[in-house]
């Protein structure tokens, strides 16, 4: 949800800041999943729960988005953190406890069609 503040100058555009991960999530054209950190670790194994959601993504669509948790109605980081030190069965009981969700802010692939030449507005449009 960008927002609209009149101290913003022209062409300019803001967002909330999760308190997250940041990553790129990905689908590929034959079907492989990958959800990376922006240093480039992989965050598929510690999140199946994330994994899955990315598999349900049209074909060749990319994603920059934020990973995050919720606890008690709240951004739980220090709970995001732990969850990254689970992996395999131990990753997949903690998605059910404490499941992370995804929050996407930019579709930079869609379709196959690279997005990233089109303004910002149309390719947050295109996420909903």
């Amino acid at each position: 949800m960008p927002v609209n503040d009149p101290a913003l100058p022209a062409g300019w555009a803001a967002q909330p800041k999760w308190d997250g991960y940041r990553a790129l999530a990905g689908r590929w054209a034959d079907g492989r999943v990958a959800v990376q950190s922006r240093h480039g670790s992989d965050l598929a194994r510690a999140f199946p729960e994330i994994e899955e959601a990315v598999r349900r993504l049209p074909d060749d669509t990319a994603v920059d988005c934020e990973l995050i948790v919720w606890e008690a109605g709240r951004l739980a980081f220090e709970r995001l953190q732990q969850r990254m030190h689970h992996h395999g069965a131990t990753a997949a009981r903690a998605a059910l406890e404490l499941p992370a969700h995804l929050v996407a802010f930019d579709l930079l692939r869609m379709n196959g069609r690279d997005l990233t030449g089109l303004p910002f507005s149309e390719r947050y449009a295109a996420l909903a």
